[in-house]
């Protein structure tokens, strides 16, 4: 993985994605005690980053390829299912059970085939082999493929030019984190790009599998793979690609509470009008409340697909 695969990808993608806006509110920045600068990638097309990756990945594929397989709990799906539309391919997305409904649906729209699986005990990556092998389809794993990281990567690129026209010339990026795939294509962006920007990710307690593996410098798993708000990043251990990338360009990792994740997602909307979900929210959370960070940060704010009973949830919380 380098910087070239990266701007390959950015030309690719160019025209198929939106160039989202990097947002500040003054009032977020009184309650946090230092300058907070939201990447709104909940404005994405697909209402998330991963159609960066996804269309990145899919674009890159040999002509005659006849399908696509996807796993995902909803993000990369509808990133993947979309790309696979455009370039005119089938698609089939692995989805776990307990996947938010809107998401499967939204994923359905883009007319993929979604295959259901129990994340607690069924093995998704032995689902998705042998359907890949079955159907003869291209696997594309949500974070552990250099094409998805090169597509997430492009975000790091806008976030380095973005930076210089705000007059950003220091500052820590909180990256929200499942298996890295964004976290560690952002890092290598910013190293060759920003490298005063340090990247630090974010997940949620109990599922701090990438903050736990980087103080210990190898890859940890987290002991379960469900029970947290934050859906979109919940992975049982960091990538095989990712962690190396993320061991060299990131900072030590940052944690958030669920309560806390949902109280980012309400102030987002209050002072911002975003309307993110949890795991795209966490990075917010980190910029709000955590205590060991700089003057300015850079919060990216990776999704907005959330159900409309934990978006209630979320405004039902009081600061």
């Amino acid at each position: 993985m380098n910087i070239t695969m990266i701007e390959a990808a950015a030309q690719r993608i160019s025209g198929h994605i939106q160039r989202t806006p990097l947002l500040n509110a003054p009032l977020l920045d009184q309650i946090a005690g230092r300058r907070i600068f939201v990447k709104a990638e909940s404005l994405q097309v697909t209402g998330s980053f991963k159609a960066r990756g996804g269309w990145a990945a899919v674009s890159a594929l040999p002509a005659g390829t006849k399908g696509v397989i996807a796993m995902s709990s909803g993000n990369h799906a509808q990133g993947v299912a979309r790309a696979a539309k455009g370039h005119g391919i089938a698609a089939v997305i692995l989805m776990p059970k307990d996947a938010p409904q809107v998401k499967m649906d939204n994923t359905r729209a883009w007319g993929a085939e979604v295959v259901l699986y129990d994340r607690a005990t069924e093995d998704r990556d032995a689902i998705a082999q042998e359907i890949a092998q079955s159907r003869a389809y291209a696997l594309i794993p949500p974070y552990d493929h250099p094409e998805v990281i090169a597509g997430q990567g492009t975000l790091g690129l806008e976030i380095a030019a973005d930076a210089q026209a705000a007059g950003i010339e220091q500052a820590q990026v909180l990256v929200p984190c499942g298996g890295g795939g964004l976290s560690s294509g952002v890092a290598l962006a910013l190293a060759a790009r920003a490298p005063d920007l340090r990247l630090r990710t974010v997940e949620p307690e109990g599922f701090d599998d990438m903050a736990r593996s980087l103080a210990a410098g190898e890859r940890l798993r987290n002991p379960r793979l469900s029970g947290s708000v934050c859906d979109a990043i919940l992975t049982p251990t960091p990538g095989q690609m990712t962690f190396p990338i993320l061991r060299e360009h990131a900072g030590p990792g940052l944690v958030v509470s669920d309560a806390q994740a949902l109280q980012a997602v309400a102030l987002a909307f209050r002072h911002l009008r975003l309307v993110l979900e949890p795991g795209g929210a966490v990075a917010l959370a980190a910029a709000l409340f955590a205590k060991d960070l700089t003057a300015d940060v850079i919060c990216i704010a990776s999704g907005g697909n959330v159900a409309e009973e934990v978006f209630r949830q979320a405004l039902d919380q009081r600061p």
